[in-house]
């Protein structure tokens, strides 16, 4: 399996420089890149899992033994937490997993000797054997800013837990999706602008067994059982795929500044010559089904800050959102519809996972095998 990143670079993220703003660093990447190790510069094809903020990206990475390779700003002395099964970073702090225990430490801190922060996991019989998958950890969830640790209530059977810029959504054993923190974009799904300060069920979903979430900057995404992806939150990139009227705007400016949108729905022309009238969305207060592509169906999901990012069971890559540094993998400032991404197809490689920083995107792939005439 091997790694590609496109999207914002000015820290050597995704490749280049050494790990800080200067004349080596492309800041924008629009092709997708093969990512190697900031170690040794080898190909990252052992790497088997991929985490990214802002400004750093960190790669779980085969060396001899598990560890983390991280590139990016104040990145450069490479290996970190060899043994650790798992990691969270960001811009502040990097969060790592061991068998035994949970470790912080201060990404502004240049010596670092020792983590700022560490807390014992007592295992169960039943959890002995299963790796930690951060932020969760036994009754509860660790955060990329003191207080690290945050309980949850057990009674909540957490899976999966995905942390936007101010909100949080949380997947139960039984397929549920419960949110909490800030609403005031819509992106905690129960229909309003209210904040809620403990996890809430999203009602709207309630029967549907969902299998995978994701959250940007102020909206969210989930998959369920049968590839459905359901969005809501804020839209004024198009990342949730949905009309935008920004979008539009910024569209027909650029092919005609006369043409311009003003108001908050137009008249399109339809091919019999008929109007209707376009209705654009900025705030989607409760979950809406996406259809990506009507012949397949959706097998996994990252958010950045402003885009959306998904994989489909055909093995293509869809981007939408804000696309101003290349993290949709196309020249586009900003798109709300889902386009593929043609570079994987051309190269007959098939996307298998996607995961996304805040403005940059980075996919898993394999080679496509071809059929035998």
């Amino acid at each position: 399996m091997r790694w590609f990143g496109f999207g914002f670079n000015a820290f050597g993220q995704i490749h280049g420089g050494d790990f800080a703003i200067d004349d080596t660093n492309e800041v924008k990447v629009i092709t997708p890149t093969e990512l190697t190790c900031h170690v040794d510069g080898s190909c990252c094809k052992k790497t088997s899992g991929l985490r990214a903020s802002w400004s750093r990206r960190a790669s779980l990475h085969w060396n001899g033994g598990r560890c983390l390779c991280l590139a990016g700003f104040k990145a450069a002395s490479g290996i970190y937490g060899t043994g650790c099964t798992d990691a969270v970073i960001g811009e502040s702090f990097l969060i790592l997993a061991f068998p035994d225990r949970i470790e912080s430490w201060d990404m502004d801190n240049d010596e670092k000797k020792t983590p700022v922060w560490s807390m014992e996991v007592k295992t169960t019989s039943d959890s002995a054997d299963a790796p930690l998958n951060l932020p969760l950890i036994t009754d509860g969830y660790i955060a990329i800013k003191p207080p690290f640790y945050r309980p949850l209530s057990p009674h909540l059977k957490a899976t999966r837990l995905a942390m936007g810029a101010e909100h949080s959504v949380l997947l139960s054993a039984s397929g549920a999706v419960y949110t909490w923190g800030l609403g005031s974009h819509g992106q905690l799904g129960h229909g309003g602008l209210s904040s809620e300060e403990q996890p809430r069920v999203v009602e709207a979903l309630w029967g549907m067994t969902m299998s995978c979430i994701a959250t940007g900057g102020w909206h969210t995404v989930c998959i369920s059982d049968g590839g459905d992806l359901y969005v809501w939150g804020w839209n004024e990139s198009g990342q949730l795929g949905l009309p935008s009227r920004a979008v539009r705007r910024a569209q027909q400016h650029q092919s005609s500044p006369a043409a311009a949108v003003t108001d908050s729905s137009s008249y399109t022309d339809t091919p019999e010559g008929e109007k209707y009238k376009e209705v654009f969305i900025s705030i989607q207060a409760f979950p809406a089904l996406l259809d990506i592509t009507p012949s397949c169906e959706v097998t996994a999901v990252g958010c950045g800050s402003r885009h959306t990012a998904a994989v489909t069971s055909a093995g293509d890559l869809y981007t939408w959102g804000w696309g101003q540094y290349g993290q949709l993998g196309y020249e586009a400032s900003c798109s709300d519809e889902p386009h593929r991404v043609e570079f994987f197809t051309k190269q007959q490689m098939r996307v298998v996972n996607v995961t996304c920083g805040t403005w940059n995107t980075f996919a898993a792939v394999v080679k496509e095998e071809v059929a035998a005439s």
